[in-house]
């Protein structure tokens, strides 16, 4: 069953990704942020050709109508939200951008917005990982897509890491680290998702038969399994600093 939050912080925080082809973001840009405002919104939306990446807290009332305006369009109808609670609002601002990339990789022939990667449920990969191997009897190994700062907070026993800086670096450290993978059920994980999708289908790409992502990230893994397999806590960026796998801020706000 999944954990339940208890909602008694005032301050609801969500975050959400989707890659979609958008053809108009500077249109997407003025509503979007319209819409933030009228809610009193601070936060973070990064838009981009291939989709949207966003970080935004405020009432829930505030909240909760920007989000049924948001998903109102077809194009986020399905749009997949996690969320948690704080005392206080952890933005300092409201930012709505327009990016080459929600998420910057620097590999052009990487499209999530036309073919999503395989995933694997948060359930699913904690089973697999207790056994240590998946269903069909490979080894199971991780893979944290995240800077290595992020690393240092917290991750998964065992997993790979490559100690990146930024995520442009995965596409030539997946180079020099390939061979380590090569036969292996490699699941690549990330805060919320969105940089493991991207590094899964590079990883795919690349030759590597057997990779999936973990759908909804950490912080989806945390709400669905109360961080079984985990050690520490996961890196935000925003003034929380880092939430415990309960979805509470490791130190307050």
């Amino acid at each position: 069953m999944p954990r339940k939050i208890c909602a008694v912080k005032s301050i609801l925080n969500i975050s959400a990704y989707k890659f979609v082809g958008l053809s108009d973001t500077a249109r997407w840009r003025e509503g979007i942020r319209s819409q933030a405002q009228a809610g009193a919104l601070k936060g973070t939306v990064l838009l981009a050709d291939e989709g949207i990446n966003l970080f935004v807290a405020g009432a829930p009332a505030g909240v909760r109508s920007f989000l049924s305006w948001l998903t109102a369009h077809a194009a986020f109808a399905d749009l997949p939200v996690k969320q948690s609670w704080s005392d206080a609002v952890p933005f300092g601002r409201l930012l709505v951008k327009v990016k080459a990339e929600i998420i910057r990789m620097n590999h052009p022939t990487i499209r999530p917005q036309a073919a999503r990667a395989p995933a694997v449920d948060a359930h699913t990969l904690a089973r697999w990982l207790t056994a240590g191997v998946d269903d069909a009897g490979r080894e199971v190994v991780t893979l944290d897509t995240r800077n290595a700062f992020e690393v240092d907070q917290g991750r998964f026993r065992g997993a790979h890491d490559w100690r990146l800086r930024k995520f442009s670096e995965f596409a030539p450290a997946l180079r020099s680290h390939r061979a380590e993978l090569e036969g292996k059920t490699v699941v690549s994980y990330c805060t919320g998702g969105i940089r493991c999708e991207k590094a899964a289908l590079l990883m795919r790409e690349a030759g590597l038969a057997n990779v999936l992502q973990l759908d909804g990230g950490i912080l989806k893994y945390f709400e669905e399994t109360g961080g079984q397999h985990f050690e520490g806590n996961c890196f935000v960026f925003d003034a929380r600093g880092a939430l415990n796998d309960t979805l509470a801020p490791a130190r307050p706000v």
